[in-house]
């Protein structure tokens, strides 16, 4: 695909509506590689099975520009890795987490062309005619005080942590079309504007909920990067792609107020698909209000930063969208969770929750151990559930060689795909 037929397809008119976002979309084929994959295209609906995946790629750099430079060229060993392990899973529907944001689709243009469209490790090169990106709150100066250091500046006082605006971003790429028009982003919702929000409290002072001012809670948002709806057409029918990456729950102090924004950020997606009076407090950023429509179908994705019964998350806060009555839970697992966890020990002696379902290979020793982060969750209105899996191969398995461990040569993250049967 060339640069100048990407640009052909890129002038719609809908973007204006969307202000910050972008649309990118580029006609190639689809190569198969799984039971979704194979029948993927654009003129099928019911009956159709499309593979939805997440991937907390890890493709963030340290300064700005470091991703476009990286994926310039066709030389970056971990950008070809997570291109193999695209390749190898080959989701019809893809959320990357940790995709730093470039404006002008820079960098997930480049990564199409230099790497996923080019085979990598002997796998099939994989082409997605549609992408959406759009700006994060990582990075972006609040002007306040956030963390109550006594000086302004810096990551922590960011909207969303980040050393530069768009770090740690999103990427959104697709093999059937984006309703750009319906595009829902919720970057600059205020988290003072949730009916019960968990406020985070200032134990040094006796008032409660304090711990961020009037004036700051007036332009501290939800999101620590962002929430998209990003309606996915399926031939006649529209699965709604439901994406975000809350922030971890760890990185504070006793007031937590990272575990209860990642908590309220997970709430927002409960109360987001419930849809009616219960969901009048939502707004996006054009203004519109509202959840979900009632009986649309959905796939809520990201990594959560949220494990059920281990880590530092806030109790039940996953809970919220595993226990929704309008939400199901394939429930991947690997070998290669249970494996690793065995053999690394440390704190995952002491999880209470299957190994099988972990997705992310974090430090055993002390804490927190691998844990189930990154979830797949389709609606149970239209969808059905044929197949799911974490992609962690156990050490005895060539492909192995794409997760590892620790300097890990694609991500600590696994990807998460679930196949889903349209009806």
């Amino acid at each position: 695909m060339t640069t100048l037929s990407r640009a052909r397809l890129v002038a719609l008119p809908s973007l204006l509506l969307l202000a910050s976002s972008v649309l990118a979309a580029t006609p190639a084929g689809a190569g198969p590689g799984n039971a979704a994959g194979d029948a993927a295209g654009d003129d099928k609906g019911k009956g159709q099975t499309v593979r939805f995946e997440t991937f907390n790629a890890s493709l963030n750099r340290a300064t700005a520009g470091a991703l476009v430079a990286d994926l310039s060229t066709r030389t970056n060993a971990q950008a070809a890795t997570v291109a193999e392990v695209i390749q190898r899973t080959r989701p019809d529907v893809l959320l990357l987490n940790e995709f730093d944001y470039v404006p002008g689709n820079r960098a997930i243009d480049l990564f199409r062309d230099n790497y996923l469209e080019v085979g990598q490790g002997g796998a099939r090169p994989i082409d997605y005619r549609y992408a959406f990106v759009a700006p994060s709150n990582t990075g972006a100066p609040s002007g306040f005080d956030l963390d109550n250091s006594g000086t302004v500046g810096g990551g922590n006082d960011a909207y969303g942590f980040g050393d530069f605006e768009g770090q740690y971003g999103m990427a959104v790429l697709s093999r059937y079309p984006i309703d750009v028009q319906a595009v829902r982003t919720f970057q600059q919702f205020r988290w003072a504007d949730m009916p019960g929000a968990l406020l985070p409290d200032d134990p040094a002072t006796p008032a409660p909920r304090d711990w961020y001012s009037p004036a700051e809670l007036g332009v501290v948002r939800l999101s620590s990067k962002s929430h998209w709806d990003v309606p996915v057409r399926i031939g006649r029918e529209t699965v709604h792609f439901l994406t975000s990456h809350p922030t971890p729950p760890t990185f504070d102090g006793p007031e937590d107020r990272n575990g209860l924004r990642n908590h309220d950020e997970i709430r927002f997606w409960a109360d987001y698909v419930a849809g009616g009076t219960g969901a009048g407090y939502i707004y996006d950023d054009r203004g519109q209000r509202g959840g979900l429509a009632r009986g649309a179908s959905f796939v809520v994705a990201g990594d959560q930063n949220a494990d059920p019964l281990d880590g530092d998350s806030v109790a039940a806060a996953i809970d919220q969208l595993l226990d929704h009555p309008l939400v199901q839970d394939p429930a991947p697992t690997s070998a290669g969770g249970t494996e690793a966890a065995a053999r690394q020990g440390g704190a995952n002696l002491t999880h209470r929750g299957d190994p099988a379902l972990d997705t992310a290979d974090f430090n055993d020793r002390p804490a927190p151990g691998n844990l189930r982060a990154d979830y797949v969750l389709p609606s149970r209105r239209g969808l059905t559930v044929r197949d799911a899996g974490v992609f962690w191969p156990v050490p005895s398995d060539p492909l192995s060689r794409l997760t590892g461990e620790f300097p890990f040569p694609s991500s600590d993250h696994r990807a998460v795909w679930v196949d889903l049967r349209v009806r």
